[in-house]
């Protein structure tokens, strides 16, 4: 790899007449919350430029590896050692339900979380838990999920109406509040936080156009 890194060459980059095409896996919550942002700005400042957001993929890292995808953003627990990485925020997960579930109306018990119905979202073929179920499972605790979807932002939706509660980040809740609004409860759970990074390709460490989105995102 190291000989490999040492004969390229890249090309400079002018981000006002490049016409390069980003490919970058990540999930549905971080294009809404994050990436859409990203997208307005380089519209502006490299019209030329485009993207192509792929799905959380069975295997991603050999994807980056080979240097068949730009960026990988998604938690950094999932993230493999072997190429460069940095953070771009920290997240907290909360607790949710409907407005209308009597059961939410104050704090619940640890007991009360694990026997209620959960929504979870899984991803990829091989229905990869997300970044909630891996931490609540690292602390021993199994919930009974009764409903799977394949994306975070089906969550706040299909808990209307139910007494099914989810745990999802802070920040998803806060982008449905106007129009999927969600009662955030108290329950005794260990502080559940994670970072969401961005990681490109070693490969790439030094082409111009990564560099130029890279600064971009952080």
């Amino acid at each position: 790899l190291q000989i490999q890194l040492s004969v390229i060459a890249w090309d400079p980059l002018n981000p006002a007449q490049s016409d390069r095409r980003f490919r970058i896996i990540l999930s549905d919550f971080m294009i809404l919350v994050f990436f859409a942002r990203i997208v307005e700005r380089v519209a502006r400042e490299a019209p030329g430029v485009s993207f192509e957001l792929l799905p959380l993929d069975d295997d991603p890292h050999e994807l980056l590896r080979r240097g068949d995808v730009d960026f990988l953003i998604f938690p950094d627990v999932f993230m493999s050692s072997a190429h460069p990485k940095a953070k771009l925020f920290d997240e907290a997960l909360v607790c949710v339900g409907c407005p209308t579930n009597k059961k939410l109306l104050g704090n619940i018990s640890f007991e009360t979380y694990m026997s209620m119905g959960h929504v979870a979202a899984q991803f990829g073929r091989e229905m990869k838990p997300s970044v909630e179920q891996w931490l609540l499972l690292e602390h021993g605790f199994n919930r009974r999920i009764e409903l799977v979807v394949p994306g975070f932002t089906l969550i706040p939706r299909l808990l209307s109406g139910t007494n099914r509660i989810a745990t999802i980040p802070l920040r998803l809740v806060k982008y449905f509040e106007k129009t999927v609004p969600l009662r955030i409860v108290t329950c005794p759970l260990p502080p559940l936080f994670f970072t969401e990074a961005v990681q490109w390709p070693a490969l790439h460490n030094t082409d111009p156009g990564n560099i130029w989105l890279r600064e971009i995102l952080l």
